[in-house]
């Protein structure tokens, strides 16, 4: 029997956080191929370091001769990212780090399993990836995620439109969310680190800063005389970014996901394109678990795709409703099947995976966000209830 009432944690990293600098490159770069070629094949991946940054990985092109024209544009795309965010500091700066491209023309032998004869397209790699969703929040996102993302961004806007201009470009987030009923209902730690530029500051002193926007993040009532506050608790953190601590594309994946609420794949999603089913298929997945939830057919739903590589259509479909089920979870994997072509190219499609929306994707999550008008997260609608309720 699944618990009622317990306390969950789960964290994020704002999107001056080292690695998420690497994945906000990473997924620049994606975006400007996509631009210019829509059908790219790109996995970049990024490494930065005290006034250093290294972008690798391979790109293929369907005109591959204009490759090493788009390669010029590589270093000014990471300055771009870098300024955006806001690193002026000494030995991470903007305008002074060394930028090194090192991107090359994507393996043959990999090309040849994605594409394969007739025009069918294959999986990227093999694999398995994970949707969940649950009516916690109205995003349909597990709670504590939900809110630590919230906070930071809240803390990025304040930062850069220059409300709060002590703020560094560098912080993490923390919640213990306490649920009752299998509800959450309060916090009972806050924890929130944020890199300060004024090197007189005390963790109180901070703390001052960006509680009124923490208590503004979160709902009403959550926050109580016995909720545990850890700001910068090991006291002056001046030095932040790739200069305090190397990032590299790729090793937040539980925070860019559902926050250690529900299972990963293992694969990251920042610098590739949507043939990689470590990307794609983790955003079908979460659209399918997400548009299963908001049909009332479960409170929670998890939902596995399989992939191998070459292989078009996906090895298996697993839903888990967790007990909270209304429709037999084999019913919804049939529908599931019925209702899209999870194909790579089908996900590509449907989805509109094909446009530059991935930059913005970086940081604060890749679910939970609003659909855009332009294609970004189109993963997030729920324009497949009817469709699912009519194939149970």
């Amino acid at each position: 029997m699944s618990r009622s009432s317990y306390t969950f944690t789960s964290e994020s990293v704002s999107e001056g956080h080292p690695d998420k600098v690497c994945d906000r490159i990473s997924d620049a770069v994606l975006d400007a191929f996509l631009a210019e070629d829509p059908l790219a094949r790109v996995a970049a991946e990024t490494f930065a370091t005290t006034n250093r940054v290294v972008i690798g990985g391979e790109v293929g092109l369907t005109d591959p001769e204009k490759l090493q024209e788009y390669m010029g544009k590589i270093e000014d795309i990471a300055r771009a990212c870098i300024k955006d965010i806001g690193y002026e500091q000494e030995k991470f700066h903007w305008n002074t780090c060394k930028v090194t491209n090192l991107l090359h023309e994507q393996s043959a032998h990999i090309a040849q399993g994605v594409t394969g004869e007739q025009g069918d397209e294959g999986a990227g790699d093999q694999g398995i990836m994970f949707g969940y969703a649950t009516n916690e929040t109205d995003a349909l996102m597990p709670a504590p995620i939900q809110y630590s993302h919230a906070i930071l961004r809240r803390l990025a806007e304040v930062r850069k439109n220059g409300t709060e201009p002590t703020l560094g470009p560098d912080a993490k987030s923390q919640l213990s969310v306490l649920y009752q009923d299998g509800k959450p209902v309060g916090v009972s730690s806050i924890v929130l680190s944020t890199q300060h530029l004024d090197e007189n500051m005390t963790s109180a002193d901070v703390r001052a800063v960006v509680e009124p926007y923490i208590r503004e993040s979160l709902p009403d009532g959550w926050i109580s005389d016995t909720t545990e506050w850890h700001v910068n608790p090991t006291g002056k953190f001046v030095i932040g970014g790739p200069d305090g601590d190397a990032g590299l594309t790729g090793r937040k994946i539980i925070v860019d996901t559902y926050g250690g609420a529900a299972p990963h794949g293992g694969g990251a999603f920042s610098g590739k394109d949507p043939t990689k089913v470590d990307r794609s298929a983790a955003y079908a997945s979460r659209y399918l678990a997400k548009n299963i939830v908001a049909a009332g057919m479960a409170e929670r739903c998890t939902l596995q795709l399989s992939y191998a590589i070459g292989v078009a259509r996906p090895l298996s479909i697993y839903v888990d409703t967790h007990g909270t089920g209304q429709v037999d979870e084999a019913a919804i994997e049939a529908a599931v099947a019925k209702c899209m072509d999870l194909t790579p190219r089908g996900i590509r499609e449907h989805l509109s995976l094909s446009l530059p929306i991935y930059q913005r994707t970086a940081a604060y999550g890749h679910f939970g966000r609003t659909p855009e008008a332009d294609g970004g997260f189109s993963w997030e609608r729920t324009d497949l209830v009817d469709a699912l309720k009519a194939a149970v």
